[in-house]
């Protein structure tokens, strides 16, 4: 019978008591339960040998009754041998059962791995004595197979999530970069104007100053053309003064605004100066759209929270209303409301009379990527930039409502001290 494996007591059991066993296991009710059961079932005796083998068993591990029956499970599995022992062993010694063992192998004939758990039960004579082992082996290898697909399948979600947030997060960057860069264009063309007429009139100065000089360096200067001189010195000092003043405050103006886009740092401020700031730097595209922007801000309306995101905010929402609102160059109103929503929370309004929103378009308005204009080079983060940073770092709430060729209007209610 080739080798067994060593009963409790060392000892190996009697021909009686093994008769016994294959006695017991061979009632008819046994092995009518043996012969129908839809998992693998096989009854082991304490010192490991099979004593019986349903049909199951035979299918899912693709053994024979005949080469299986009466021998050590030692020298039938020798793989799995130690692992059957210990757990016969176990149930021997405690009599308790021993769930959900999973075991894996090969079919004799198949190369592919398999999977079964496992389920051992003692059995015993009406003496209480434990006569032999029920083993029942589920195959799961389907089970484990999805297993695996399933987790190949989440890890590759997970790889194209996290590439597409690192996307995402990239063109939220290059999306803030482009409303900085709107910015600066902006201000240099505020800046053209003031600037302009402060170098004509300093050059006109200069023609007038080496003209004067040189009448007086001859002698032949008059009092009228002293006169003349220190009237046009006087109207050339206010006109740089004027001009070079509104330079400076446009320069000063861009450099809060900037700032606090690039650091957003949490400070006090007015939200109605912030934005009129803002708007003062929107004015070079409006203008070249033939696009009204008009402005009612309530002044002193104290907030601590974060001006750079506002005016993220801000730039986004007036740009989106420009691009989407107003398509083939069509000309129309932009109206930009801050005023006091209750002791708390100031409300800030855009609206525009452009062609508005459909329900479909509405309902994905602030979902990321998307976009009407994606052949335009919009990448439809946009709003989505909008809803984040209101929702998320001001802590407040948006609302849009629009309807087809009725306009567009989005609402913020935001808290004056940021969470």
């Amino acid at each position: 019978m080739g080798r067994s494996c060593a009963r409790l007591d060392g000892q190996m059991p009697s021909s009686s008591n093994a008769s016994r066993i294959l006695r017991f296991a061979q009632q008819p009710a046994l092995q009518l339960i043996y012969d129908t059961a839809p998992i693998g079932l096989a009854c082991l005796s304490p010192d490991c040998r099979y004593l019986e083998i349903n049909q199951r068993l035979t299918e899912i591990c693709g053994i024979s009754v005949e080469d299986h029956l009466g021998r050590f499970v030692r020298d039938c599995v020798p793989a799995l041998a130690d692992a059957v022992e210990a757990i016969v062993r176990s149930i021997m010694n405690t009599g308790e059962p021993v769930i959900g063992v999973e075991v894996t192998g090969q079919r004799a004939d198949q190369v592919e791995e398999r999977h079964w758990v496992t389920y051992w039960h003692p059995l015993r004579a009406p003496s209480g004595e434990i006569i032999a082992i029920n083993v029942a082996a589920e195959e799961i290898t389907e089970r484990k197979r999805a297993e695996r697909e399933i987790r190949a399948a989440r890890d590759a979600a997970e790889t194209a999530l996290r590439h597409l947030r690192e996307t995402q997060d990239s063109l939220i960057e290059a999306e803030k970069l482009a409303a900085l860069g709107r910015m600066v264009a902006g201000i240099a063309h505020e800046m053209n104007s003031p600037v302009g007429i402060s170098l004509t009139v300093a050059s006109t100065l200069q023609q007038k100053a080496a003209q004067f000089s040189a009448k007086a360096a001859s002698g032949d200067l008059k009092r009228s053309s002293l006169n003349a001189f220190i009237g046009l010195v006087q109207d050339a000092a206010s006109q740089l003064v004027t001009n070079l003043s509104r330079s400076a405050e446009r320069i000063q103006s861009f450099k809060e605004v900037a700032l606090d886009q690039s650091q957003s740092k949490r400070r006090s401020f007015d939200p109605g100066l912030l934005t009129e700031q803002v708007l003062s730097h929107l004015t070079r595209d409006s203008k070249h759209q033939s696009i009204a922007i008009g402005s009612h801000c309530e002044r002193n309306l104290s907030m601590d929270s974060y001006p750079g995101p506002l005016g993220q905010v801000l730039t986004h929402l007036v740009v989106n209303a420009m691009t989407h609102a107003f398509p083939e160059g069509l000309d129309g109103v932009i109206d930009i409301r801050m005023a006091a929503s209750g002791a708390d929370h100031v409300e800030l309004a855009i609206a525009d009379d452009g062609c508005g929103m459909t329900a479909d378009v509405r309902r994905l308005a602030f979902d990321p990527f998307f976009t009407t204009r994606r052949n335009f080079g919009a990448t439809g983060l946009g709003l989505h930039i909008v809803h984040t940073i209101v929702t998320e770092r001001l802590g407040g709430r948006i609302n849009l409502e629009s309807e087809p060729g009725n306009g567009t209007t989005v609402s913020l209610i935001l808290p004056r001290m940021a969470p």
